[in-house]
């Protein structure tokens, strides 16, 4: 349960104490789609703490595909008067009761493993849903409406850029399956600039890099730094099947949470940021290396296991340009957790939530 878990309240309170106008968010009613998700979930944490703690008398409507994963993550508090769950699809026209003050979709499968095999379920709520929301806030006249882009609507860029910013332009197959989740983005991107420009509705655009934490599903998201913090609970060497070279980004959950509200609150209608931590660019294989460290008790290491078929570690993967996200701190956004931080608050955070669930 998220409220008695020490590390999810320390964040929460943390980003309270941020450089932000939390005042607009009081006693508005905010849609929020994919409402349990590892992202949108904290945003819906931080919300029930304002309530809670600080008497803000914000109204959620989160918007979810299932009412049991809504009540595993947000328990007893889907039974206080300001929480309603909205069950119905999202990429149908959308009705709801009342006025809505602010949007946010960040309904999406974002996971790799979604883009071969339900490709179709990848792309409709980024268009279809993108379309129902745009509608839905233009009907309320809706204060902010901010969209979960991602990085990698950049697609392909080309290797003489070395700092991708907002402006840069990369290329992607769209006859490549890999590619439905970058070009539906893309394309969600394209519907909200031409809501803004021609029905004046607010929308914010964040561009949303390799975020983890404290609601990462260790068990069902096989993306390397999920199935890392993995092997470190469940006390496993960390098996690498490349050399490991490829460089991301890595952003604690707490600096991504202040970083959404500081763009819906902060932001230039129409516009995009990127959402990273500039400041972590390490290599997949230098994470391995520090999250195996972070328990030296367990006497974990990082083994090579190369795919049968391959007599040699792959060769070094091409570095891509490193993502800026001096636009955001331009609004005043600034991470506060490295990557040795925030990794080991995520791992205490599962470790603590497992021993309550076998208590």
């Amino acid at each position: 349960m998220f409220w008695e878990n020490r590390v999810i309240r320390e964040d929460l309170e943390e980003i309270y104490e941020r450089n932000i106008n939390w005042e607009r968010l009081r006693d508005k009613t905010i849609f929020i789609t994919g409402a349990y998700g590892m992202l949108t979930s904290y945003l819906v944490f931080l919300c029930i703490y304002l309530n809670e703690m600080h008497h803000y008398n914000i109204r959620l409507i989160l918007a979810v595909r299932s009412e049991e994963k809504a009540r595993r993550r947000f328990g007893r508090f889907l039974e206080k008067e300001y929480i309603e769950l909205y069950l119905k699809d999202i990429n149908e026209p959308i009705f709801v009761e009342g006025h809505i003050d602010y949007v946010i979709h960040g309904a999406s499968l974002a996971s790799t493993q979604y883009y071969g095999s339900m490709p179709v379920d990848v792309i409709l709520p980024n268009i279809s849903g993108t379309i129902s929301l745009l509608k839905l806030s233009e009907e309320h006249k809706a204060e902010g409406f901010l969209l979960f882009s991602s990085g990698e609507v950049y697609g392909k860029v080309d290797r003489s850029v070395s700092v991708i910013t907002e402006e840069t332009l990369g290329t992607a197959d769209t006859l490549n399956l890999r590619n439905c989740y970058c070009e539906s983005k893309r394309m969600a991107e394209m519907l909200c600039c031409a809501w803004f420009h021609q029905k004046k509705v607010p929308v914010k655009i964040a561009r949303i890099c390799h975020t983890y934490g404290p609601t990462m599903d260790i068990d069902g998201d096989a993306r390397v730094f999920s199935s890392f913090a993995g092997d470190i609970i469940n006390n496993r060497n960390i098996v690498m099947k490349s050399d490991g070279s490829a460089m991301r980004p890595f952003c604690y959950l707490a600096d991504a949470a202040a970083a959404f509200f500081q763009i819906l609150l902060d932001g230039s209608a129409g516009e995009a940021y990127n959402l990273c931590n500039s400041g972590e660019y390490l290599s997949i294989r230098q994470l391995a290396d520090l999250l195996t460290g972070l328990y030296p008790e367990k006497k974990l290491k990082v083994e090579m296991k190369i795919p049968e078929g391959n007599s040699e570690v792959p060769k070094k993967e091409e570095s891509e340009g490193k993502i800026s996200d001096e636009k955001l701190k331009s609004l005043g956004w600034v991470c506060k957790y490295d990557t040795r931080e925030g990794f080991y608050r995520t791992i205490e955070s599962l470790l603590q939530e497992r021993e309550t669930i076998a208590v």
